[in-house]
């Protein structure tokens, strides 16, 4: 798989503390400091690399995520200036650090799985008091990971899974109507991961209304975003409030992702060519199918700018872009869909 990714933006941002979080234009800037969520991104990408390359970087970002994480359980989000700091704290760091670790802890990296394991059972009991949707949607996939690893836990994790499980479709019960179809009262980021953990909720139990939630939101969200024939993302100018219009700018790489990967679970659960075709949507928003026409992927760097913006792109390149663009072409890869070359961009890239 190594060999299909563009893996230098990756190469350039990781240093030996993990993946710093921000850029200058394509220049990493270390007194962005490092996130979590960033390294937990990291780690997946790392885990789906061949070759050493998937050794050393899997280690790097596992033990940034082993010394971020707190006595409690829990992860500071922020490390700066060689401190942790709690200023981006935030349930949906925890999920996704989670989610992470639950990967990991059933890979074939020996001390990558160990710590892995020993952090999510550390992590257990505070992600087992989530509450916000995205934050359990990232802890119900996360322990659906872990359920066949973790047999003395299984008990738990099963109520936990079907509590959380349970949770989403109220949220979705009780915000829906006849032509909104969707868990709250309005969209905003990583908006694919609702309907996703409700695939692999019912993947892990056949819960039917599990899957007809999961379906009716995903169709809901594509119907908005795919309705021109490419992918349209919700912008993060004012997010999409129910009753008004859902704003164009700007459009962000982790979104994206976030629908592709929604997508790509969605096609695994039912089989749907219709989520396939999303996911390919998704994947080619990068690549210059997009409202603007300019692909958001770097040929010079390895990159992947920041957002599109009303009349061209951010500039920077920073961590969560280029995760987000190499997690969705994993995804791609993943389900044996054409992904292209790289070098098929190049003339496209001119039009920046």
């Amino acid at each position: 798989m190594n060999e299909r990714l563009d893996c230098r933006h990756l190469r350039t941002l990781t240093d030996d503390t993990g993946m710093i979080q921000f850029t200058t234009l394509d220049k990493p800037d270390p007194g962005s400091g490092y996130t979590t969520d960033d390294n937990a991104r990291a780690l997946l990408v790392a885990l789906r690399l061949d070759g050493e390359e998937r050794q050393r970087y899997a280690r790097i970002y596992v033990d940034f995520l082993r010394h971020a994480q707190r006595p409690d359980g829990g992860w500071y989000n922020l490390k700066l200036y060689r401190q942790y700091v709690s200023t981006l704290d935030s349930e949906d760091s925890l999920g996704r650090a989670f989610l992470a670790c639950s990967v990991a802890a059933t890979c074939d990296v020996e001390d990558v799985r160990c710590l892995s394991r020993q952090m999510a059972l550390k992590a257990m009991p505070v992600v087992l008091r989530v509450k916000s949707p995205r934050s359990m949607a990232y802890t119900l996939i996360g322990m659906v990971n872990i359920t066949g690893a973790f047999q003395q836990n299984r008990d738990l994790l099963i109520g936990a899974i079907a509590k959380f499980g349970q949770a989403l479709i109220e949220f979705y019960n009780r915000n829906k109507n006849s032509s909104w179809r969707w868990f709250e009262d309005k969209l905003t980021y990583c908006n694919g991961i609702l309907p996703h953990a409700l695939f692999a909720y019912y993947s892990f139990s056949g819960d039917k209304k599990a899957l007809q939630v999961a379906q009716d939101s995903m169709r809901f969200l594509g119907d908005a975003l795919f309705k021109e024939g490419y992918l349209n993302i919700v912008g993060n100018r004012g997010w999409w409030l129910k009753g008004h219009e859902m704003p164009l700018y700007d459009q962000q790489p982790v979104d994206a992702c976030s629908t592709a990967l929604a997508c790509a679970e969605g096609y695994r659960a039912t089989g749907h060519k219709d989520f396939l075709e999303m996911t390919r949507l998704a994947h080619n928003w990068y690549w210059g199918k997009n409202i603007n026409n300019i692909p958001l992927y770097n040929p010079e760097t390895g990159g992947c700018y920041d957002a599109l913006v009303p009349g061209g792109v951010n500039r920077n390149q920073g961590a969560e872009a280029i995760l987000s663009l190499l997690l969705t072409r994993q995804a791609m890869m993943e389900l044996g869909l054409d992904v292209g070359t790289y070098e098929k961009y190049r003339e496209a890239r001119e039009a920046v």
